[in-house]
């Protein structure tokens, strides 16, 4: 009986470190040696301090700052809680959670009568998208120039020089990551605390 369990035993050691052992760690070492930014989480970095992630939305509040998707995670922003809300259009908590986002951003600039974008009333499917449509960031611009005290033709320029095109020219949509036009924004004059 244990000739006929040894060799399955050793196919079992085998495979475990075949694939368990030796499959991942040449795809780590792979990715480190050709996408090192990557491998690490596509960090964003100002000097020695990292900011965030290029993949990850983060929380803007403040008036002063262009703001991105509502996230459906629960701290907002949580990667270890990543997912979507699973509402479908129809769902009354959905039109309701879409009316208040709609309201917010109403209140925050009441002088802006433009239609609100949807990307920024409703959440990604992940809960995490850290990009918003360049409608987005435009529909913010007014607000953002009058709490900085600068010229909206100025934060209109940067929110061009943030815009990242189609992947390889065709794939998906025009976008802007926020937590860089933030940055690049925080570069032009000071950081809001």
């Amino acid at each position: 009986m244990l000739s006929e369990f040894r060799p399955a035993l050793v196919l079992l050691g085998v495979f475990t470190l075949l694939t368990g052992v030796a499959y991942p760690a040449a795809v780590t070492l792979g990715a480190r040696v050709l996408f090192p930014r990557q491998a690490e989480g596509s960090l964003i970095r100002d000097g020695a301090t990292i900011r965030g992630s290029a993949l990850i939305g983060q929380p803007f509040a403040r008036p002063g700052y262009f703001w991105g998707r509502p996230s459906a995670t629960s701290p907002a922003y949580n990667a270890a809680a990543s997912s979507g809300s699973n509402r479908g259009p129809t769902n009354p908590a959905l039109a309701q959670a879409v009316t208040d986002r709609v309201a917010a951003l109403r209140a925050a600039d009441p002088g802006n009568t433009a239609a609100v974008p949807v990307d920024l009333v409703t959440a990604s499917g992940s809960g995490l998208d850290p990009h918003i449509t360049p409608a987005g960031a435009a529909y913010q611009v007014a607000r953002v120039a009058r709490v900085r005290g600068l010229p909206e033709a100025q934060l209109q320029l940067l929110v061009a020089a943030n815009t990242e095109g189609r992947a390889y020219g065709i794939l998906g949509e025009p976008r802007v990551n926020v937590l860089r036009l933030n940055l690049a924004l925080d570069a032009r004059g000071p950081a809001l605390h």
